[in-house]
């Protein structure tokens, strides 16, 4: 099956300083169709630059990017969902979804934005919060809005840095189950950046450790649990092990 996503030889550096340092060096990686993909690795190793690169949010000095059979160079047809839900707090609800797939080059008529807003509000189950406004939601509410802002534009691939770590773990295993729901019902494709082990082997299909900076993938975890996926489960809690002990011996006291 041909990949949807293929980044390949990704490197980048940047200045700290008047010092040059080498944040990514050949970064490769393939991401399936329906798969969710999981980036982790120690802290400052790069994970986000990664992602921010795959959404041509940032450049990278060498490497390319392919979306199924289309190179990009660069830059792959994506939308991000990040730590903070970044609505617009002027905008309800509504207005924050349609926001995006009026600036889109997609050209979206007015009734196909109306139609994907409503049928996303359902999905995300917000459609009674439709003129709401950010500061009236929770914040597991308005990471909901963030995640059906990103799929409006219908993406083939749905990029997420961090996005429930600002969450208390009720609501962060709410969202986790809402993802696998819509991923489900969307047949979506996701590569997500995470700290925790825990949600890593919740949600994910495959693990990507980075090592310390300069980063290289490290290792790659393949999690074949069924879902709903139980964290007591003994098999569950080894690959949780596995995942953490290779983040941790991939640690170095001198990244940022």
């Amino acid at each position: 099956m041909e990949p949807v996503l293929s980044v390949q030889g990704i490197s980048e550096t940047f200045l700290d300083g008047e010092e040059s340092c080498s944040a990514l060096t050949g970064v490769s990686l393939e991401v399936a169709p329906r798969e969710v993909v999981c980036i982790m690795g120690p802290s400052g190793c790069g994970k986000s630059t990664l992602l921010r690169i795959i959404g041509g949010l940032e450049s990278a000095d060498t490497g390319t990017i392919r979306m199924g059979s289309d190179t990009t160079g660069g830059v792959a047809k994506t939308a991000m969902v990040f730590q903070d839900h970044a609505l617009f707090p002027w905008l309800s609800v509504y207005e924050n979804l349609a926001y995006g797939l009026r600036l889109s080059a997609q050209n979206v008529p007015e009734d196909e934005i109306r139609k994907r807003a409503e049928a996303l509000l359902a999905l995300t189950r917000l459609d009674t919060f439709t003129h709401a406004f950010p500061h009236q939601l929770s914040g597991g509410m308005r990471q909901r809005v963030a995640v059906a802002r990103a799929l409006a534009v219908k993406p083939p691939v749905i990029l997420m840095d961090e996005p429930f770590s600002a969450l208390d773990p009720f609501t962060r295993r709410e969202l986790e189950d809402e993802i696998l729901r819509i991923r489900q019902e969307l047949k979506t494709t996701i590569l997500f950046v995470s700290h925790n082990p825990e949600e890593a082997v919740y949600l994910a299909d495959r693990i990507v450790v980075l090592s310390q900076r300069p980063a290289v993938i490290a290792d790659t975890i393949t999690v074949t649990l069924p879902h709903p996926r139980d964290a007591a489960d003994p098999a569950f809690i080894r690959i949780r092990e596995q995942v953490t002990r290779a983040v941790l011996g991939n640690r170095s006291s001198g990244n940022r």
